[in-house]
């Protein structure tokens, strides 16, 4: 058993009370065992059995849960550095995907990467992310959009979740885009995702959820609403890309399907919000793409006030989000998106949690849950947020071992 003690605030996170509800405790310690929680509150309070047990001192410092990045394209060939420029100067993310560049610029890089190029590089963005105080990431494929690929970026998550570093939640993107060689047959490339893809998938237990990108460009209702319904069919998860560019229905979608969750939603329609709030449907938010792509962000107070949970994630990936930097996500989402240092603190935990299905063991500190916690070089949560430096992160714990840091 390991215990940390001198926590000057613990921010464990629970569920009740709605998003903006952290549960702080002050003057707090954690005690944890074979990975798990085993008692957490007051120091004060600290069983006498614990008394001798080996500690850490946090120094006064804030204590969260460990950060969950829900949305991340963490495996790809290459960047686009040229389409930054490209935006700068007026082209859209539409008009940039038209002319050859976009997503299927990155499949033909990473078409031709090798597997174990591949895991190298993740392992490079999963030790910068550790730093920050990630300890669980989604990670979606669609970069390759051939059987192949997508099968090798599935196989690279299996390796990163062997390393154990931190949890990875594997994602299926296969409909991120119609790739160039089946622009003129449509039909036969959702019937390789549908029929090919996701029976493999989810008979080798490659992923755990199913993406659909719902835009003009990429997947209509019709076509992803076949691609979700065959997913819930062989027990797979259903998570959209929805409303990032237009309104087209996707928030209405993710309800429909039952969906874990919908991301982007810059520009979700009235009665999409009223719907995912009925079908608690977790809203994932990605400032960071706002940010790039110099979009509005989604209306995360309407959101909230409605009874949607608003988490926040990054949207890593080469386009149209090339951070990894999950706290600065977390500042925009408290600057552009009008949430306070709590309720932002609660979507980057128990509420990503929910957006990945993890809330029954990551997401909070309480007893039973795995200790992953992030120690915060500040006094409170919304000093931490406000006064924003490249990294405040003094020690990351993922399972109970230390993987960033000391204090």
């Amino acid at each position: 058993m390991q215990v940390l003690r001198n926590i000057g605030v613990l921010a464990t996170c629970r569920a009740p009370g709605g998003q903006a509800a952290i549960h702080p405790i002050p003057g707090a310690a954690i005690a944890w065992e074979n990975g798990n929680i085993v008692w957490v509150g007051r120091e004060s309070e600290l069983p006498p059995a614990h008394g001798e047990t080996p500690s850490q001192d946090a120094g006064g410092r804030l204590v969260v849960p460990g950060l969950i990045d829900c949305h991340t394209h963490l495996a790809f060939g290459g960047w686009r550095a040229d389409e930054f420029t490209q935006r700068i100067e007026g082209k859209s993310y539409a008009e940039i995907g038209r002319s050859g560049g976009g997503i299927v610029s990155t499949v033909a890089r990473t078409r031709g990467m090798a597997e174990d190029a591949l895991v190298e590089r993740c392992r490079g963005f999963l030790n910068a992310m550790v730093r920050t105080g990630v300890t669980t990431v989604e990670c979606k494929s669609g970069y390759g959009l051939d059987r192949e690929t997508e099968l090798r970026l599935l196989r690279v998550y299996r390796r990163l979740q062997e390393d154990g570093i931190v949890s990875i939640i594997p994602t299926y993107l296969g409909a991120h885009v119609v790739p160039p060689e089946f622009r003129e047959n449509r039909e036969s490339y959702l019937s390789l995702v549908i029929d090919e893809m996701l029976p493999l998938i989810a008979r080798e237990k490659l992923a755990e959820f199913c993406d659909v990108f719902v835009e003009a460009g990429a997947f209509n209702i019709e076509e992803s609403r076949r691609i979700l319904l065959r997913a819930r069919d062989l027990g797979l998860g259903r998570k959209l890309h929805a409303d990032q560019l237009t309104s087209g229905g996707g928030a209405e979608l993710a309800a429909e399907t039952g969906a874990t969750s919908a991301d982007h939603l810059e520009c979700i329609s009235s009665q999409g919000i009223a719907r995912m709030a009925e079908a608690g449907v977790v809203a994932v938010s990605l400032p960071l793409a706002s940010l790039y792509l110099n979009h509005k962000p989604l209306p995360a107070r309407d959101m909230i006030d409605t009874g949607v949970a608003v988490a926040v994630a990054t949207d890593f990936n080469p386009g149209s989000a090339p951070s990894h930097h999950l706290p600065m996500a977390m500042m925009l989402a408290c600057t552009q998106q009008r949430m306070t240092p709590p309720e932002v603190l609660k979507g980057t935990t128990l509420y990503a949690a929910r957006a990945i299905g993890r809330e029954r063991v990551a997401g909070s500190i309480e007893v039973g849950k795995r200790a992953d916690f992030a120690v915060i070089d500040a006094s409170d949560v919304t000093e931490w947020m406000y006064y924003f430096q490249s990294n405040a992160c003094v020690m990351t714990v993922a399972g109970g071992e230390v993987v960033w840091g000391e204090v």
